[in-house]
């Protein structure tokens, strides 16, 4: 697993930012997996500013959901989709036919899952695939004790998850108990993972991803397990990793034309 530590969020935005425009020219059709969430703004935001200064070209990108809330109706603001839409398709002038999502109103949500499990495959799989973590560890919505191996599917949200959701809604009562989500498993099979990671509230989330075991009980750990796994979070986020400064040392040393 590769650790980055920047001065602060801005920063992690730029530097991911790079990385997927580096990824774009090199496969303009690249298929990218956005999570949603404050922490992802300033990516997407860098990514909007090299799209209108013509730095890269977003025309033929492709983009896929890392989850959807279960029963929120398809245009409520909420709805992840809404909120990628508004955050990601909008700013970089994206198709919106090329905009891949599960369906969180299917009357058979678990045949939804199942679809959008075939559809990413069919895709030719998501090519960076953008993280979040969440302060118990977990990632996209599996929470603590998902399988490592699990794949789309509907889980219960713990009222951790939902209190820490909640700033989004009016009242705690509002937020879903039910989402979809990619698995664990069908997150490893992306081809490069990137989790961003910003503020004091996620630190000991992320030294136990980074450092600890790995295990069902940190979700995000799994990330051990990719080859290409890298971590981007700010001196905040890195205050309990007990090696950050052999990551930043290490960071400093790679040539500049290697990136993340």
């Amino acid at each position: 697993m590769e650790v980055v530590i920047v001065q602060d969020a801005a920063a992690g935005g730029q530097l991911i930012a790079d990385s997927i425009a580096d990824l774009l020219r090199r496969k303009p059709d690249a298929l990218l997996g956005v999570a949603t969430g404050s922490t992802p703004l300033p990516v997407y935001q860098a990514l909007a500013a090299r799209v209108r200064d013509g730095a890269v070209d977003v025309s033929r990108a492709r983009i896929a959901q890392l989850d959807e809330y279960v029963g929120l109706a398809p245009g409520h603001p909420e709805s992840y989709r809404s909120v990628v839409e508004r955050e990601v398709v909008e700013p970089l002038g994206l198709d919106p036919d090329a905009f891949m999502g599960p369906d969180g109103s299917a009357t058979d949500v678990q045949a939804a899952c199942e679809r959008y499990d075939r559809a990413l495959a069919e895709a030719g799989g998501v090519d960076l695939q953008l993280l979040g973590i969440g302060t118990d560890g977990h990632i996209g919505f599996n929470e603590p004790c998902s399988s490592l191996a699990s794949r789309t599917r509907i889980k219960t949200l713990t009222r951790q998850t939902r209190e820490d959701n909640a700033r989004f809604f009016d009242h705690l009562d509002d937020v879903p108990h039910h989402v979809i989500t990619q698995g664990i498993g069908t997150i490893l099979e992306a081809r490069h993972l990137v989790l961003l990671a910003t503020g004091e509230g996620k630190a000991e989330a992320v030294a136990q991803a980074v450092e600890g075991p790995v295990a069902a009980f940190v979700p995000a750990s799994a990330l051990q397990l990719h080859p290409h796994a890298t971590v981007v979070v700010d001196e905040a986020a890195a205050s309990r990793l007990k090696l950050a400064d052999y990551f930043r040392a290490t960071f400093a040393a790679k040539p500049d034309w290697q990136g993340i």
